[in-house]
């Protein structure tokens, strides 16, 4: 049977078929971490184990750790000692497997919940000290747009590469390393650079030839284009310098088949709109 997309709502948590595995769960949720550390000490494979939704998402096969990052939001909240609980989990096994680490890291640092909950940095924190890669994390976090986490898990020791420095605006960081970059890192850049509104270092790419009417890359909002995102991000300035550099407007994003118009229509933000429509009456 083929795995469908998410269209089950829900919550994941009331989806666990495997009874120990959905019990562990609910101590995460509930906040009981002497209940848990003791639940685990007795049914230790809980650590490793993954539970499997029927479904193609980011949160298809999770493991127990990556139900403390709220990511998918289930709750809304987060228990405030969930730090103490993510760190009975890692003591219990969960720092042993990287993998689980880094995905767990990833969502955590692009995920709001956590940020709202003021946790998002202690987790992150935590999570790096036992291991886990700032690295791996660092790309959900810049096209979710958490920026609180990508200062921490630069402090974590995330490189700033081109992508990293075009969209937190570090102009100096981006021209140093402009020169030696490759096209991979300067398509990411454009990319995250139009969605979070960096007109300089959009204006440096369009000077070296970068393109600005193709879609995204993978892991950077790929169905639409960076016209779409600075549109959905309501920033007239971008959609201004973007569609000043002669690109298509007509290109539609490939999920929901809108053009930039379209989304500008959708989200509600008049003046790009009619900035779109009179540009298109050329």
């Amino acid at each position: 049977m083929d795995r469908k997309t998410t269209t089950d709502m829900t919550p994941y948590h009331e989806r666990i078929t495997d009874g120990k595995f959905r019990e562990a769960v609910a101590m995460i949720d509930a906040g009981e971490i002497e209940n848990l550390k003791k639940y685990l000490f007795k049914n230790p494979e809980i650590v490793h184990q993954r539970v499997f939704f029927d479904e193609v998402g980011y949160f298809s096969n999770p493991g127990l750790l990556e139900f403390t990052a709220e990511n998918p939001v289930r709750h809304g909240k987060l228990p405030q000692n969930i730090v103490g609980i993510a760190g009975v989990i890692l003591e219990a096994g969960a720092k042993k497997n990287r993998e689980q680490m880094d995905y767990t890291l990833g969502l955590v640092s692009s995920g709001r919940v956590a940020r709202e909950c003021n946790l998002q940095i202690p987790l992150i924190n935590l999570l790096c000290e036992n291991g886990a890669n700032p690295d791996q994390a660092i790309l959900p976090a810049l096209t979710h747009g958490e920026f609180e986490a990508i200062e921490a898990l630069i402090k974590n020791g995330a490189k700033i590469n081109l992508p990293v420095a075009a969209a937190t605006g570090r102009l100096a960081d981006f021209q140093k390393l402009l020169p030696t970059s490759d096209q991979t890192e300067r398509h990411l850049a454009f990319a995250l650079a139009a969605q979070h509104g960096k007109t300089e270092i959009l204006k440096i790419l369009l000077k070296n030839g970068e393109r600005a009417d193709r879609y995204n890359p993978k892991g950077a909002h790929e169905h639409s284009t960076p016209l779409h995102q600075a549109v959905f991000s309501g920033n007239l300035e971008i959609v201004k310098l973007l569609a000043e550099s002669g690109i298509r407007l007509d290109l539609k994003d490939k999920i929901y088949q809108g053009t930039p118009l379209d989304w500008a229509v959708y989200g509600k933000f008049a003046e790009i709109e009619n900035y779109l429509r009179s540009v298109e009456n050329i």
